[in-house]
């Protein structure tokens, strides 16, 4: 009796272990979401410290895990830390300067070929990117190429994309030089009930 009681508690034992040691992916601390989506700023000035691997995978993973029009999922997202091409990127792009002092930045593109409201799509690639960015601690800024052709000219020309394929938009990321307080952007007036 003992040893069926033992083996049963046993059983249990390792049946409720197993189903509570969750594999874990990362162990990198991230923000709860509403805080993270209410503490998001648009950060221009970054430390001259590189970005690690692990969270770079993180940021591409956020991106891809947008939603979009019928799962076509139209993104191409390219990663440029080679300091020349941001550097040259900066010198030309009217709202990106900020590249010049950035480590690294992520372009998002889209394929036109898989979807012609692809800019839509991309666009919530973007915003999970900005947001994975502050809840790893980074800091990021959406800067527009879309639809501007005088700045996806320049954007194609540094990363040579094929004809298809547009950039919608670079973000330069890094770790923020500077605190910053995310800004209040709720208005009562802009919200209508029907």
């Amino acid at each position: 009796m003992k040893t069926t009681l033992l083996l049963i508690v046993s059983f249990i034992f390792l049946v409720m272990t197993a189903c509570n040691s969750e594999k874990k992916e990362s162990k990198i601390q991230t923000k709860d979401a509403l805080e993270n989506i209410m503490g998001r700023k648009s950060v221009r000035k970054y430390l001259p410290k590189p970005v690690e691997k692990e969270k770079i995978e993180v940021l591409l993973k956020a991106g891809m895990a947008a939603p979009s029009g019928k799962d076509v999922r139209p993104w191409e997202l390219i990663v440029i830390d080679d300091r020349e091409v941001l550097d040259s990127m900066a010198a030309v792009l009217p709202y990106a300067k900020m590249l010049k002092e950035a480590p690294m930045a992520i372009v998002v593109c889209g394929d036109t070929t898989k979807s012609s409201y692809w800019y839509l799509d991309c666009s919530a690639a973007a915003q999970n990117i900005l947001l994975a960015a502050e809840s790893l601690g980074l800091g990021a800024v959406w800067t527009a190429a879309y639809p501007y052709e005088d700045r996806m000219e320049v954007v194609r020309k540094y990363i040579a994309l094929p004809e298809n394929i547009l950039p919608l938009c670079v973000i330069p990321f890094g770790y923020p030089a500077v605190q910053q307080q995310p800004k209040q952007k709720y208005d009562e007036k802009k919200i209508h009930y029907q």
